[in-house]
């Protein structure tokens, strides 16, 4: 094995472990941060929880009314829509 061949694998075996070492402190940062909004999302689920423990129940809202009112005219029928748009002109 020539010297430029064993530089060219000594080169390429430390590239190879650069890049392990790199994923596993790119996988636990990655971690930490997942870990980071876990925490927080906890920590805020305690003052929610906490805020509406402390808040007197309010009486839940009545829902809405819907409008007694209907519309007086019906929809055509989807044949009768066509059959229109088709006189119109239109082609579907």
């Amino acid at each position: 094995m020539t010297k430029e061949e064993r530089d060219r694998a000594e080169a390429r075996f430390n590239k190879a472990a650069r890049a392990a070492e790199d994923a596993k402190s790119g996988k636990s940062a990655r971690d930490a941060a997942a870990k980071a909004v876990l925490d927080n999302m906890a920590r805020l689920k305690a003052l929610r929880l906490a805020k509406e423990a402390a808040d007197p129940v309010a009486s839940p809202q009545p829902p809405r009314a819907r409008s007694a009112r209907k519309s007086e005219t019906k929809a055509p029928g989807l044949s009768d829509w066509l059959s229109s748009q088709q006189s119109g002109g239109r082609s579907t």
